[in-house]
């Protein structure tokens, strides 16, 4: 049975299953979508990522989760509050950040459903269920600069530009740019 964590107007975030690796491999692991994100990954790559995002849930009680269309029951995203399971210091996941005991959020879509405003409400959810029941202090998001998409969906969530939290990723050849929110900066939103 699937165990669903939160729930929108539109969608259903719940924990990633064993067998939904096919479907992750499918839906998300796709030139489109992993364009900002490194490109496609091989298979145990992701399935590494889905072992240690269910073990950060039986640890920790978050991490990342499939987002399902209400109506279609559908998956139409990835998305979540990041926690590295394997290292109990770590919430950042990238290990070049700066601010490693921020809790950071992540999301891609589906490409089908890029612009329908599935990436706003999920995050909407993640964030107040971060703030509200895990007690973040402040949460952040990373990117590069060159990820506009990303970012704009940063500001609207009412995260703001932390450029003291930029740092260089060697490895892919990019800096990688981070917003932020706090805890008072989200609740005293419209």
């Amino acid at each position: 049975m699937t165990a669903t964590v939160l729930t929108t107007e539109r969608l259903i975030l719940r924990q990633i299953e064993a067998d939904d690796l096919d479907a992750h491999m499918t839906l998300f692991n796709t030139p489109a979508v992993m364009a900002h994100l490194g490109g496609v990954q091989p298979r145990d790559v992701i399935a590494a990522k889905h072992a240690a995002s269910r073990a950060s849930f039986a640890a920790h009680g978050f991490g990342f989760m499939f987002a399902e269309e209400r109506t279609s029951g559908e998956i139409v995203a990835h998305c979540g509050l990041r926690h590295v399971a394997h290292c109990g210091l770590r919430h950042v996941a990238h290990p070049l950040a700066p601010n490693p005991d921020d809790f950071e959020i992540g999301w891609v879509v589906r490409a089908d459903r890029w612009r329908m405003g599935y990436a706003h409400e999920a995050m909407r959810a993640v964030i107040g269920w971060g703030f509200a029941v895990h007690h973040a202090p402040q949460i952040v998001a990373i990117t590069i600069a060159t990820n506009i998409g990303s970012w704009r969906l940063m500001e609207k969530l009412g995260m703001t530009r932390r450029e003291n939290l930029d740092f260089a990723d060697p490895a892919a050849g990019v800096t990688q740019i981070q917003y932020a929110i706090t805890r008072d900066q989200w609740e005293s939103q419209p």
